[in-house]
């Protein structure tokens, strides 16, 4: 029986075309919560970036990746910091052999080295203001939890190179979050559920991106969204519709949920 279902925001419960959550999707996750079932949040935002579900109400947060996890709206349970040391070495790569633009992205604050068109077009998909210009000093004594890097998949493999402690999972082909190693939504099912005491196969995941294929390998189900890529609707259990055509209330009216 699920007792849990962790959701992916962008392009999963909000469109990525009207920025809104679909009203089938208000209303599958109150009939959720009304039968005693746990709706949960599992997103790259940090928690104060969480600003498209409106008056939604949830049991907890796996936010930036799985970097911090928390119990109802402001209870934290876990974290995971990318290392200084990946932060300097990364810093050194960009003023010695590469530069290119990378979101730091910490608990309460982001800040960009500089933006391009890429960086224009990520934040209006994301329907998200752009994070202020500053200088890389700014990053002196601050924990980072993860980067929005803004490097293409044939740049990719040289750039990681110099995170060894780092991985990059890509849901959009203009960048890729970074994230400690150890670090990712699986994980944050794992240390949820451990605080409330639910069993894995007791679990229900919904995804659309790279970011969400551990996610959806993991939980008891894993819903691939109808709008996401041929990758991520591999490794999941279900493949429903797109966000925009009612996918969320689809699968889980399918699964017998609601």
């Amino acid at each position: 029986m699920i007792k849990a279902v962790f959701f992916d925001i962008d392009g999963t419960l909000v469109s990525f075309k009207t920025h809104q959550v679909p009203s089938s999707t208000v209303k599958a996750l109150d009939l959720l919560r009304k039968q005693g079932i746990k709706v949960f949040i599992s997103t790259g935002r940090q928690l104060h970036s969480i600003n498209n579900l409106g008056s939604l109400e949830f049991d907890g947060y796996i936010t930036l990746n799985g970097g911090r996890c928390y119990a109802g709206k402001d209870h934290l349970i876990y974290e995971r910091a990318i290392p200084d040391e990946d932060i300097l070495s990364l810093l050194d790569y960009q003023a010695h052999v590469e530069l290119f633009p990378c979101a730091f992205v910490m608990n309460n604050d982001i800040l960009m080295n500089y933006k391009n068109e890429h960086v224009e077009e990520l934040f209006a998909l994301l329907n998200f203001p752009e994070p202020p210009i500053r200088e890389i000093s700014y990053l002196k004594g601050k924990t980072v939890y993860q980067l929005i890097a803004f490097f293409s998949k044939e740049q990719e493999p040289r750039i990681m190179a110099s995170m060894p402690h780092c991985r990059a999972t890509r849901w959009n082909p203009l960048f890729s979050d970074v994230v400690p190693s150890d670090s990712n939504k699986a994980i944050g099912i794992d240390q949820i559920i451990r605080h409330y005491g639910i069993k894995l196969d007791e679990t229900m995941a919904f995804g659309d991106g790279g970011n969400d294929k551990e996610m959806l390998q993991h939980a008891g189900v894993g819903v691939a969204m109808g709008n996401a890529s041929a990758d991520v609707q591999a490794v999941a259990d279900y493949v429903t519709a797109s966000v925009d055509e009612d996918g969320v209330y689809q699968a889980l009216e399918h699964f017998g949920l609601i």
